[in-house]
């Protein structure tokens, strides 16, 4: 991980800043807002930003480990999420009713 040999960003640095962007935009702060009721946290998205130009004009070790600390921290953080309903195995034996024959 060190020399980067044939390393490359886990996205590219326009996905960065694209994620940098769309983060403090007023929308998302609205949205972020009223569902989480604190502002988003946008300075992640700057720094990957900042990291990944650093790779493609230094290959910056620092810049390296950087990026990858981050991403697998958005990884792990995607894993906390459970599912809130369990998947089915096969659809119910009744699927091809209509709603009102499911009554009788």
């Amino acid at each position: 991980m060190a020399d980067g040999g044939g390393w490359q960003p886990p996205r590219p640095c326009e996905a960065y800043r694209a994620e940098w962007k769309l983060c403090r935009s007023a929308g998302h702060f609205l949205h972020h807002y009223y569902v989480h009721g604190e502002r988003p946290a946008c300075e992640q998205w700057r720094r990957d930003l900042d990291s990944c130009l650093e790779w493609e004009e230094r290959r910056s070790a620092e810049a390296q480990r950087s990026l990858c600390e981050s991403e697998r921290g958005r990884v792990q953080a995607a894993r906390k999420h459970t599912l809130v309903w369990t998947p089915r195995q096969s659809p119910p034996a009744d699927w091809h009713l209509s709603l009102e024959d499911k009554d009788e």
